[in-house]
């Protein structure tokens, strides 16, 4: 059971997704960011030069820290999951192209999110609709 403080933490964290260059590292990553191969999706993950490389930092490291908290009991999982499931839609619009890197080199993609995604159903639940949403859906 949800208590006061997990409903304190998750206005918290809605908060920190309202400020200025969160939605446009938000708005960015979600609309405007479409890789149509690793290549792509590398020359903003991995350049630091990149115009763009920040808001894949900011994004990705911010979901991690969110779900994070879940997976150590710091917050709530239920109600986590009840009001937000953005970063398991970044998980699953990007994990795509890292599956091959990841067997290669053996470090995750979005550690605590797949860890989540692995022990919630809920969390299940939602990284399969927007797999199907994303048209990456391979079942």
């Amino acid at each position: 059971m949800a208590s006061t403080a997990d409903g304190e933490l998750i206005l918290k964290l809605y908060e920190m997704r309202r400020e200025e260059q969160m939605r446009k590292a938000r708005r960015f990553m979600i609309f405007d960011f479409q890789p149509k191969s690793l290549e792509e999706l590398r020359a903003v993950s991995r350049d630091l030069n990149s115009p763009h490389n920040a808001a894949w930092r900011q994004i990705t490291s911010y979901w991690e820290m969110a779900h994070g908290l879940v997976l150590h009991g710091a917050l709530d999982a239920d109600l986590f999951l009840d009001t937000t499931g953005e970063g398991i839609l970044i998980y699953a619009k990007f994990h795509y192209f890292h599956v091959e890197t990841e067997k290669q080199s053996g470090n995750p993609f979005m550690r605590n999110t797949a860890a989540l995604i692995a022990k919630y159903p809920a969390a299940q639940r939602l990284h399969g609709g927007f797999l199907r949403s994303l048209g990456l859906d391979k079942g």
